[in-house]
Order: structure tokens, then C-alpha cells, then sequence
């Protein structure tokens, strides 16, 4: 009896393609996963257009690459504009991500294949891309931010000079940051009146009793995913989420880690007014205080409250008004 053997061809799938990218002011270096397969071409318009045909050719289901500060913005944009969905993640992250799979050197290619690993086995979350006004708020807010610094550190200088020449160059100093800082000011104000949609929601935020001009010039900037997100995420994104330690028998005490601190440094003081103007937030103070929690616990608390209703006024599109209004 003749053995049966089947003509049919064996049904063959084709695994997703991630693309990891290493972004350097001159070059970029991508490369696929799971074939290995790597280029580059320089960190240009024209260089950009040759690295979306050479992606093109394969069913892409992700691109992975870092922040890196002005480096990654042209990329970008021109990623998402060819429809691609393209994650940005934090070099820290990824730099743990090489260590735990073994792999301690660091080239530019080399960096490229991890972020594509990377990419397929944690699928990290694709997010909005910044418009190119959004880049110019954080751009002009951190700048700010840095005056503000250098503002402080001036003012504290001075208290312990004893030169008049030095007294005169420490008050020059500060006359010429406070007009850096009325510039800079002039110019979000600019940005945002000719923008409606950043109009509005500055108004939204504004309607927030604690939270005053420049929190929402830094909302607005640093964190434009506000209103995209769930309360869980709003709070992970800002790094206000507490993080549980438990093994066994064990538990050990919640804390705050990660998120942006810079935008968890700008609710710092709008959660201090919320404390004593916002009749919702103040309650919520006043609970955890007399429950017996730490004071230092229940502002985190406020300060995660205010960024989980900042992000549902956002969402909803409404002012907002007091519980029982």
C-alpha cells in the first residue's frame, strides 16, 4: 500500500517585523527584528525618506526608538505621517532591557537590534506625537523652568556677597533673567492665542482652583497626552501612582517612582493652594491627616487627584465646578 502524500504546500506566516531605530544627530541606525537585518542613513529629510522605503518592504507592526532630545523630531513626524505606529521610549529603560538580555556592548547597531527586540517582546505603548507647536511649548517651557533655576540660585548668591562688584554683576544678573522670563512669556502667550484648541484647554485648567498660570503653560507643554488617558495611566505618566512592594509574608510601604519630574515638581505648589481653595481637594487632605497619614503622603495624594481631574475636564471638555454644584 502506497504511502498518501499530500501536494498542498505548508501554509507559511510570516512573523510581525518590529523596526528598532538608534537616533544620533548625524545618523540612524534601524534594524529588524527577528531577521537582524540593519542600515544607515543620515539623520536628514532625504535620509528620512530612504529609511521609509527600506521599512516599507516588510509589514511593520511597530517602530521603537528613544527620546533624545531635538535629535528624534523630524523622524517623527515624518513616521507618523507614513502611518506607522511608532513608539518613544525612555534610554533608561531600554539601556535595563540590554543589561537583563546580556548584552553589554554598545554600538549604534547593536543599540538598534535591542530596541527592535525590544519593541516586539514588550510592545511598549504608542503614544500621540507632538505637534510642532507642542514641541515649541516644551521647548519655551524648559527654558523657563531653567530661568527659574538660575533666578533662585542668583538670589541666594547675593544674600552672602561682600564685593560690591560682585553685588552690582548679581543684580545685573537677575534684572537680565527677569526680562529673559517676561520674553519667554510673551512668547508662549503668542503661541497659544493663535492655537484654539491649546486656548481652551488652558482655560480648562485654569477653571481648577490651585492650579494658576504657569502649572497650566507646563500641563499644557509637558504633558499633551492629558485628556487621551485613563485615571491610572494620567497618574503613572505624571509618576504619581503608588507603587506596591509585597512578597510573601511581606509588605512593605507604597512610594512614588518614575513618571516625569519635572511636570510632578510643577504640581508641587498648586497642590499646597488646592490644600486651603479647592473645597474637594481640601477634604481630601483633611481625611488622610486625620486618618493619621503623613503630611508628605497626603499631598501626593492631592497632587495625584489634581492631575486625574485636570485629565477628565480635558477629556469631557468642561470647566471645572464643585462636587454638589
Amino acid at each position: 500500500m502506497k504511502p498518501i502524500t499530500s501536494t498542498a504546500k505548508p501554509l507559511i506566516v510570516e512573523a510581525p517585523i518590529t523596526i528598532g531605530i538608534d537616533v544620533s544627530k548625524d545618523h540612524l541606525d534601524a534594524a529588524r527584528y527577528p531577521t537582524g537585518d540593519t542600515t544607515r542613513v543620515a539623520n536628514t529629510r532625504k535620509g528620512h525618506m530612504v529609511l521609509l522605503r527600506w521599512i516599507s518592504k516588510n509589514q511593520v507592526t511597530r517602530v521603537v526608538f528613544e527620546a533624545t532630545g531635538t535629535y528624534h523630531r523630524g523622524l517623527e513626524q515624518r513616521l507618523d505621517a507614513a502611518g506607522l505606529t511608532i513608539a518613544k521610549v525612555n534610554p533608561r529603560q531600554a539601556r535595563r532591557f540590554a543589561e537583563a538580555t546580556g548584552k553589554l556592548a554598545k554600538t549604534d547597531r547593536v543599540d538598534a537590534l535591542m530596541l527592535a527586540r525590544f519593541g516586539a517582546l514588550l510592545e511598549p505603548i504608542a503614544r500621540l506625537v507632538r505637534s510642532e507647536t507642542q514641541n515649541q511649548l516644551a521647548e519655551l517651557v524648559a527654558a523657563r523652568r531653567s530661568l527659574m533655576r538660575d533666578r533662585t540660585a542668583t538670589l541666594n548668591r547675593a544674600q552672602i556677597l561682600t564685593i560690591d562688584l560682585l553685588r552690582r554683576h548679581a543684580r545685573h544678573r537677575l534684572r537680565q533673567i527677569e526680562a529673559q522670563i517676561t520674553s519667554l512669556d510673551a512668547t508662549l502667550d503668542t503661541i497659544m492665542a493663535n492655537d484654539p484648541v491649546l486656548v481652551r484647554r488652558r482655560e480648562i485648567l485654569l477653571s481648577i482652583p490651585g492650579l494658576g498660570y504657569v502649572t497650566a503653560q507646563a500641563l499644557l507643554a509637558d504633558m499633551p497626552e492629558l485628556g487621551t488617558m485613563d485615571e491610572a495611566q494620567a497618574a503613572s505618566l505624571a509618576g504619581l501612582a503608588p507603587i506596591t512592594r509585597q512578597s510573601g509574608k511581606w509588605q512593605g510601604k507604597s512610594f512614588i517612582r518614575g513618571g516625569r519630574a519635572c511636570f510632578r515638581q510643577a504640581l508641587y505648589m498648586p497642590a499646597l493652594v488646592a490644600m486651603r481653595f479647592n473645597p474637594d481637594l481640601k477634604r481630601v487632605y483633611s481625611r488622610l491627616v486625620d486618618s493619621g497619614k503623613h503630611a508628605k503622603l497626603a499631598i501626593t495624594a492631592v497632587m495625584r487627584k489634581l492631575i486625574i481631574l485636570a485629565n477628565a475636564l480635558l477629556r469631557d471638555n468642561r470647566i471645572w465646578t464643585p462636587k454638589g454644584a
